[in-house]
């Protein structure tokens, strides 16, 4: 049977009964645990929200704006299939699932991969206990064009710079894949109870927040098919002019792929395939600047993957740098002037409209993240771990890894990042804009 073929009712007797547990991963294409299921059986799809265990990293407003629609675009996608999402809020994932297990009498549970150190810990632990219950556990790569642990060096070493990282991952083979979503999925009937709620009791948005989080609402479309729309949109329209237009902030200068990307609406192998083969397209037509702008989209995406290979293979990374050169560096903790840089207050007109923005719109352009951060931490003094998880709880498109490998990057801490002492001119970057 293949990956896109459900099993009929007259066999659900003999067939396997699956929870699917979805988490960054809120789409229906190119699902390997989701196709895995649809193909062994009968499926549980659940939502989790456990605020407790997101610990310090608990998201910010935005997005868990764009969580909650992501979710009731992933409801309605799996109804139109058969299959209905429970939604679950808890203080335990573990003890979540384990009801979720007794209530269908389900005998296995299938997930795909996360890399953040949260997730890390919370999944091997779970791995465990399931087994310990007698319930198969099986996890999928549904995030990533390559499994860390597929991605050494000639000794077996793990990587510590993006170049020599990313030209082993463009050098390696890889398999064809079918972004065809299941047909049609069958449901487990619950014999037990399982404690669900609606999409409006997660509590991912408050009252005090939904004034604010309107204005999002025109201009940005959560789901994994306006995700399909923006790639589509993306790649037709604007990423041959990309090696031109990156660097110009506003407009189309960048893909606006990124919040997709991180929720999992969107498929990191259906980006690279599809923007591979505008590449090949305009190598045979000589069209030289089409090929620079995918090799430097392509970069781009090299860069997401590597920050989920530096999370796994350092697990540390977000408490303290790779590098051990700053280990006791004389940070200035001062709350002051950490709060004039959120705020927009700091005096330097670029750095000021561009915090602005984001705490208005949760977002802001690639290269003034850059520059907002430089200033942060290489002229305020300012940790830098501070900045990761400010970034974190006011990006829409806040993402841990990236975050911790954008902010190693621009302290120093990173064998091929920024020299500490490097200063871009925030007076000068202003006058660039013009």
């Amino acid at each position: 049977m293949n990956s896109n073929t459900s099993v009929s009712p007259e066999n659900m007797s003999s067939s396997s009964k699956t929870i699917v547990w979805f988490r960054r991963d809120l789409r229906i294409d190119d699902n390997p645990a989701l196709a895995a299921a649809a193909r062994d059986g009968s499926v549980f799809p659940v939502y989790i929200w456990c605020p407790k265990e997101e610990e310090q990293f608990y998201p910010g407003r935005v997005s868990r704006w764009w969580l909650k629609q992501s979710l009731a675009h992933l409801e309605q996608s799996l109804k139109s299939l058969g299959a209905e999402l429970v939604l679950i809020k808890t203080h335990s994932t573990l003890s979540a699932l384990l009801d979720c297990i007794k209530a269908t009498g389900a005998t296995k549970l299938v997930f795909n991969h996360l890399y953040d150190p949260v997730s890390l810990v919370r999944d091997h632990n779970i791995k465990e206990k399931l087994a310990e219950a007698g319930i198969s556990v099986r996890s999928y790569n549904g995030d990533l064009l390559y499994e860390p642990w597929e991605i050494y060096d000639e000794k077996g070493q793990a990587f510590t710079t993006f170049d020599a990282y990313w030209d082993k991952c463009l050098n390696m083979q890889m398999e064809p894949i079918s972004f065809l979503p299941p047909w049609r999925l069958v449901q487990v009937a619950v014999t037990g109870t399982v404690e669900r709620c609606s999409i409006e009791d997660l509590g991912l948005e408050n009252e005090t927040e939904k004034a604010s989080n309107a204005l999002l609402g025109r201009a940005w479309s959560p789901g994994w098919g306006s995700a399909d729309k923006a790639i589509m949109e993306f790649v037709e329209h604007n990423l041959c002019d990309y090696s031109r237009s990156r660097l110009k902030v506003g407009g189309n200068s960048t893909s606006l792929l990124s919040p997709y990307l991180h929720f999992g609406e969107l498929s990191v192998r259906k980006v690279f395939q599809s923007a591979r083969m505008k590449q090949i397209l305009w190598r045979r037509e000589q069209n030289s600047q089409g090929e620079e702008s995918v090799t430097l989209f392509l970069k781009a995406v090299g860069l997401r993957e590597y920050s989920r290979y530096l999370t796994f293979n350092f697990p540390f990374t977000h408490e303290r740098p790779l590098l051990s050169n700053l280990k006791y560096f004389p940070w200035n903790a001062d709350v002051n002037r950490f709060k004039a840089w959120r705020q927009g207050r700091t005096g330097y007109p670029l750095v000021d409209a561009g915090m602005r923005e984001l705490w208005a719109t949760g977002w802001i352009h690639n290269r003034i993240r850059v520059i907002v951060s430089s200033f942060a931490v290489k002229f305020l003094l300012l940790p830098w771990r501070w900045g990761m998880k400010y970034f974190w709880h006011t990006l829409l498109d806040a993402d841990l890894e990236c975050d911790i490998l954008g902010w190693q990057y621009i302290s120093g801490s990173l064998p091929d990042g920024h020299e500490l002492e490097r200063l871009d001119s925030p007076q000068t970057d202003s006058r660039l804009q013009i």
